[in-house]
């Protein structure tokens, strides 16, 4: 070989390395993220919670996905991984909340006789009372420690009706000491997700009701490596629609609009709350209104 040619072969392979090794030590070198940037408490320590609920973060969601079949092309996770991510983003949304971790088994049906998902390996399910309890228990954790408002936020069907009957109870127990606890419903009913695929041409057939082109297209967009639409077909082992059609760009629209309805609700709620309540700073104004009429 040439001297010339070489020495650029040479020299090629000298910045070849050099470029990894810089990538290499920016990925090790690349400063974490500061705890009040955080928003997800399973990345927190205690004191950075502390800190948090003392500086006014007061809202805590806690999302509920579920761990069931999702048809071949789908991962066992879906829900877990959708609402991991939305409720990470409505909580940055809000501006005063975290996030706690995914609740990620719920009711999915009897696993005795196999009715609902359990009819699939992989499902996991709870009784819908225990479901309940855990709802119940974990909101009052968090009302322990000093947080306001507790969102319950269900990426699947089969959670709602728990989390609206606890919700209800909650508030009305817990309205004394003024913490109020929210089922963001509108996140799962109210998303106008079907009218969005409608207006990209699909039919309801296609869209189906399960891991059809709505889910798939979630998740594609959050977890693309949790589909194979290769193992997808219309209708089959599970699923409905036809998620062939699917698409991460369709995904992304959808779960922006889950997340604006989830912050909507959440932030007409506690507007609710606050008009209905007056505030510290206005505690002596208030007192005042009432002695002088």
């Amino acid at each position: 070989m040439p001297a010339k040619i070489a020495f650029h072969a040479s020299l090629a392979s000298l910045l070849c390395v050099l470029f990894v090794t810089i990538l290499v030590m920016g990925e090790a070198t690349a400063a974490p993220k500061s705890p009040a940037q955080e928003v997800e408490i399973e990345k927190l320590t205690w004191t950075d919670v502390r800190d948090r609920l003392q500086n006014g973060t007061t809202t805590i969601i806690v999302p509920t996905g579920g761990t069931e079949q999702n048809g071949a092309h789908m991962a066992l996770g879906k829900h877990n991984f959708i609402v991991k991510e939305t409720a990470r983003r409505i909580a940055l949304a809000l501006d005063n909340a975290l996030v706690a971790p995914v609740l990620a088994y719920v009711p999915e049906g009897d696993p005795s006789s196999k009715t609902g998902h359990m009819a699939y390996p992989g499902t996991i399910s709870l009784p819908q009372n225990v479901f309940e309890q855990v709802l119940e228990n974990t909101a009052l954790s968090f009302k322990t420690h000093g947080f306001r408002t507790v969102v319950f936020v269900g990426d699947s069907g089969g959670n709602q009706a728990a989390q609206a009957k606890i919700a209800r109870a909650l508030t009305a127990k817990w309205q004394s000491d003024g913490v109020k606890v929210i089922s963001a419903s509108d996140y799962y009913a109210a998303n106008n997700g079907d009218a969005y695929l409608a207006q990209q041409g699909m039919t309801s057939a296609q869209i189906g009701t399960h891991a059809g082109i709505r889910d798939t297209s979630e998740l594609l967009y959050v977890a693309p490596d949790a589909v194979d639409l290769n193992r997808a077909e219309a209708d089959t082992n599970g699923a409905t629609g036809d998620a062939r059609l699917a698409k991460a760009k369709w995904g992304k629209a959808l779960i922006a609009q889950k997340v604006a309805a989830a912050v909507q609700q959440i932030r007409q709620a506690e507007t609710t709350k606050s008009a209905s309540k007056p505030q510290t700073g206005n505690a002596f104004r208030w007192l005042l209104s009432l002695i002088t009429g």
